[in-house]
């Protein structure tokens, strides 16, 4: 094991509380609200209740789990009403829209959050302090969607015309003009189009194609990521190069990715958190957390189907490469 990762690895250790088992109170059943819009069999969601399972909260046994999954954005004010009315103990939220319907049902109920930016969303005031009753994880958004917009330019280098996919309630309008601009710098057109619903996906990567588009960022969104399929399949039909948010969509088809895993945000970072909030803490005291690894994944049997050719340079810092 590299020095980092075992830093990495006893940090994490030591933000977990004592011993569990003695911490948790005896016949207790802890209750775990959830308004998300992946499955319950997602990578995500199987990774969490695996954490949690680790440190000795075991579904069925002294965790129940209710709200909704695979729920849309316009239920989330009714799901989070009927949460807070339940009395869980704690609210797991993805996404601004829905962490947002979850703070004006709750003032007192910890919720922890999954989402781009809760800083610059407004979810929380800082890393450090996020105040208030919400805490969870940063996905460091703004910074990643300007790497990938860096790596797509040079997996596709004869490109001079890049389309950005936007969900304009994850994207702020000063992150649109940072990507503008580095584009303008490459001597690249970068276009915009808006998608905020899953009816508005595919008409928005149509008008980027109509636009001229030689290559697609999909940029940081929750509504991206329930809806990655969708997307994967319209690029491939355009036979469009397009770069994703995160690892586990190029190994499920996509051309490439870069970002954290779902798997290790939430067994290990999530969890950590509903963990310590089971035990008592409070939010406000819980800094967000924010990624710590990320791994470019490239599917070579993508590019090979949209007769792309990767470059050596890129493939020898990949992480992980799909033959």
């Amino acid at each position: 094991m590299r020095r980092r990762e075992l830093m990495l690895l006893l940090g994490g250790m030591a933000m977990l509380p004592g011993p569990i088992g003695r911490a948790q109170e005896s016949g207790r059943v802890y209750r775990l609200g959830v308004m998300v819009r992946g499955p319950r069999e997602g990578v995500d969601f199987v990774a969490l209740f695996d954490g949690l399972r680790q440190s000795g909260f075991v579904e069925g046994q002294n965790l129940r789990v209710e709200g909704r999954f695979s729920m849309r954005d316009e239920d989330a004010p009714e799901v989070a009403m009927a949460l807070v009315a339940a009395g869980v103990d704690a609210i797991l939220t993805g996404s601004h829209h829905r962490t947002r319907a979850a703070q004006k049902a709750t003032q007192s109920i910890p919720i922890v959050s999954v989402a781009d930016d809760l800083v610059l969303s407004g979810l929380v005031s800082s890393l450090g302090h996020p105040g208030g009753n919400t805490t969870g994880v940063s996905i460091l958004a703004t910074e990643l969607d300007g790497k990938r917009q860096e790596l797509l330019i040079e997996l596709v280098p004869t490109a001079r015309r890049i389309a950005a996919l936007v969900d304009p309630t994850a994207t702020a309008p000063e992150q649109l003009r940072a990507l503008e601009n580095a584009a303008r710098e490459n001597g690249i057109d970068l276009s915009t189009h808006i998608a905020s619903t899953p009816a508005g996906i595919l008409p928005a990567i149509d008008a980027a194609k109509a636009r001229g588009a030689q290559a697609l960022n999909v940029l940081a969104s929750g509504l991206y990521s329930g809806n990655q399929e969708l997307i994967m399949e319209r690029a491939d039909t355009f036979q469009l190069p397009a770069i994703y948010q995160w690892p586990e969509t190029a190994e499920a088809g996509g051309l490439a990715a870069y970002g954290p895993r779902y798997s290790d945000v939430y067994r290990q970072q999530i969890a950590r958190q509903l963990v310590r909030i089971f035990l008592g803490a409070k939010p406000a005291d819980l800094p967000v957390e924010q990624p710590t690894k990320f791994e470019l994944v490239i599917n070579l049997k993508t590019a090979k189907a949209l007769g792309l050719t990767v470059p050596q340079s890129l493939l020898a810092r990949a992480d992980e490469v799909i033959e």
